[in-house]
């Protein structure tokens, strides 16, 4: 469906084909975002760059406990946001998977941390 913008006369075709010379180096994945994959498939090495930024934040000196609030969702969080009716099933589905996706960021964060402090006792 083209939906056409109040505020300009124009339509979602004029803004996809725009974007579309701009884009051209990037792979769009399934999802329509770059590096996105299908559903099924995944990216093994995303959470763990991801986790390594974090890692490198705390390596600078940003206190730990605040980087796991950044990386986590809370599971109240995700459950008010699956309870709302406004979401479609699949973009709940999205959700879900947004939620594990971060749990994993955390836990790859938790070992690189948890290595780090031990390694640090040894010394």
């Amino acid at each position: 469906m083209i939906r056409q913008n109040a505020a300009t006369g124009a339509n979602d075709r004029h803004l996809i084909a725009a974007a579309a010379g701009v884009y051209t180096t990037v792979s769009m994945g399934a999802e329509g975002f770059p590096g996105m994959l299908q559903r099924d498939e995944f990216d093994l090495a995303t959470p763990q760059r991801e986790a390594a930024m974090f890692y490198g934040l705390f390596l600078r000196g940003h206190p730990v406990e605040t980087l796991r609030r950044d990386i986590d969702v809370p599971k109240p969080v995700v459950e008010k946001w699956l309870k709302a009716r406004r979401y479609e099933p699949s973009f709940q589905d999205t959700l879900r998977r947004v939620y594990h996706y971060r749990k994993m960021v955390l836990a790859i964060f938790d070992e690189l941390v948890t290595n780090e402090r031990v390694k640090a006792r040894l010394q």
